[in-house]
């Protein structure tokens, strides 16, 4: 079960299962069980139970994994590949990153450290944020955000 167990659910259970003897539940939801429904359960010889079951893992194969290796080597992008292999980007860098030496964590930087160090040069020697911006073509936000984030 995956829904909270409450009266209303509990009826519905019934009504749908008379022979229902087993309810399983992972331990965050059986931790919210109000005590009286458990005991109500007992007593309709019904067992509520604590089972995890976590998502099953895809599991590729080594052609796959070789097949997109290459695509990647070929230069194609991670939403490409995705498109490619019918598959999510999410599974596209799970492979990249796993099997390769490939790191992709992060994100790409809009700004470089060398232009950041000199949107702080030109703070540090009395330029305006508005005429930061006009010189160097970052927006405001961004600015600010620079100089606070050191």
């Amino acid at each position: 079960m995956t829904s909270a167990l409450s009266s209303k659910r509990i009826i519905e259970l019934i009504d749908e299962y008379p022979s229902l003897k087993l309810i399983t539940c992972p331990k965050s939801l059986y931790d919210r069980i109000p005590q009286k429904y458990l005991d109500a359960l007992e007593q309709l010889d019904i067992e509520v139970k604590i089972e995890y079951n976590p998502g099953v893992k895809p599991k590729f194969s080594k052609e796959f994994i070789d097949e997109l290796m290459e695509l990647k080597k070929e230069g194609l992008a991670p939403k490409e590949i995705s498109q490619k292999l019918d598959i999510s980007i999410k599974q596209v860098y799970y492979i990249l990153e796993k099997y390769s030496n490939i790191k992709l964590k992060g994100h790409k930087r809009k700004y470089s450290d060398k232009l950041k160090e000199e949107v702080r040069q030109l703070k540090y020697n009395g330029l305006t944020v508005k005429e930061i911006s006009k010189k160097t073509d970052i927006p405001i936000r961004t600015i600010y955000y620079i100089l606070n984030n050191k």
